[in-house]
């Protein structure tokens, strides 16, 4: 039932709200007014994945894990008395469901997304010993080139139904447009960075510190309320500025944030060190919500806001994909490779403990606490100076692990800075100025 209920309907709610939401706050707030609007909608997003954690802990350590369910249908009673009150856009005359585009772009996008997924335990290019193997290559690059051409034949259907006057799900003409394509880009990269981010930081958090679900909670909190000052402030306090500016600022502060990170983690370091690179992540973020969501549906005329959104939702997700496997493949593997020399070093770790590990372990080490790992080595008769030395490697290839996976991220900042040239130079609905693009 969990499966069903919470997996797959809850999936296909989701896929059907999103794009609805971009096109409804098109419908209902005016050009000048939606930077704001588009801000707080991202914020809310990213607010609800930090404070997700610290509401799920409360209900399953005071009451039960079921509490957190009956929540989501109060939350959906309470969206549908109120958006009594919103402007619906007009529905399209004659629009058919395009069953074939659907499929196609949804096996495509499945299969990118599941071989991207899978890059962590079978390898990009090369399979992992003990992974599988489809002609000499890990399956993860025949499945993302399989997703590539499916979704290059969903945009040869798409040209198709619209040469023949049917309807489509997206214009592909659309991604010829240059602020479109940039303002996509930059999504790609911001949920990229977010989901990393909520990959390594909680992990640090709940597995090498050891703290509960309600301790991981309060900690990432600075980066809501950032985010939230950040979406909101910045349309406020500068409703004319650049957005290209905008964005850049908002990924040097992201990258400043991780870099701060990286330079305070330590085996030695506590919570406490999270508090400074999550505000400067959350003003980063806020200041991408704050533009991204206007400057990519102000791109195109505003018929078109549903098709914008639902581009936008794909490249979200995406992006959130790439940055969660991407981040865990890094992790995992400089902390085995970490861990490996470690030991191999360590005089007080027999040799022959070391070849055992090294064999078992082919698929990589995995990223557990020094309690879990105790526990595992005397359920083996490993104890003494030797376990000791271990739990002490292995502490400190975990936070090699963290480093190596945030210094990725860190670069992947710096290079959505390159893209940010997409993006125009003044806000929707400003009058056009010599020089603009």
């Amino acid at each position: 039932m969990l499966l069903v209920g919470w997996s797959l309907l809850e999936g296909i709610g989701a896929a059907l709200i999103m794009p609805a939401v971009v096109a409804l706050v098109a419908s209902n707030f005016g050009r000048a007014e939606r930077p704001r609007a588009y801000g707080l909608v991202a914020s809310a997003g990213a607010i609800a994945v930090a404070a997700g954690p610290l509401i799920g802990g409360l209900f399953t350590t005071y009451a039960s894990w079921r509490w957190v369910f009956a929540g989501e249908v109060l939350v959906v009673v309470g969206i549908l008395a109120l958006i009594r009150g919103m402007a619906d856009t007009p529905a399209e005359e004659d629009a058919g469901l395009d069953l074939v585009g659907t499929a196609l772009s949804a096996t495509g996008l499945a299969l990118v997304v599941y071989g991207i997924l899978r890059s962590g335990t079978w390898g990009v290019v090369n399979p992992k010993p003990g992974g599988p193997e489809w002609l000499g290559l890990s399956p993860v690059v025949w499945l993302v080139l399989a997703g590539g051409c499916v979704l290059v034949g969903f945009l040869a259907w798409e040209r198709r139904r619209l040469d023949r006057n049917q309807a489509a799900l997206i214009d592909p003409a659309m991604l010829r447009n240059r602020l479109l394509r940039g303002g996509l880009s930059e999504f790609f990269f911001q949920y990229l960075l977010q989901a990393g981010l909520f990959f390594c930081v909680p992990l640090f958090l709940s597995v090498a510190l050891g703290l509960s679900a309600i301790a991981t909670g309060v900690r990432l909190l600075p980066l809501s309320i950032t985010l939230l000052l950040g979406a909101v402030g910045v349309p406020r306090l500068f409703p004319d500025a650049s957005p290209r500016r905008v964005v850049r600022v908002g990924f040097v502060a992201l990258f400043a944030g991780i870099v701060t990170l990286v330079a305070s983690l330590d085996a030695g370091a506590g919570p406490e060190i999270v508090t400074w690179p999550l505000l400067l992540a959350g003003l980063g973020v806020g200041a991408l919500a704050s533009q991204l969501g206007s400057v990519t549906v102000s791109a195109v005329p505003d018929e078109q806001s549903g098709e914008v959104g639902g581009l936008q939702n794909t490249v979200t997700n995406l992006g959130a994909s790439i940055g969660t496997a991407l981040a865990g493949a890094v992790l995992l593997s400089a902390l085995t490779t970490s861990f490996f020399s470690g030991i191999e070093d360590n005089p007080a770790v027999p040799e022959e403990l070391t070849s055992r590990a090294q064999v078992e372990l082919t698929s990589g080490v995995p990223f557990i606490s020094d309690r879990d790992l105790d526990d595992a080595l005397e359920r083996v008769g490993v104890e003494g100076a030797a376990a000791d030395a271990i739990v002490d490697e292995n502490a400190d290839a975990r936070i090699n692990g963290l480093r190596a996976a945030l210094s990725v991220l860190g670069i992947m900042a710096l290079l959505a800075l390159c893209f940010s040239y997409g993006l125009p130079t003044r806000q929707p609905g400003a009058p056009a100025s010599r020089g603009d693009p």
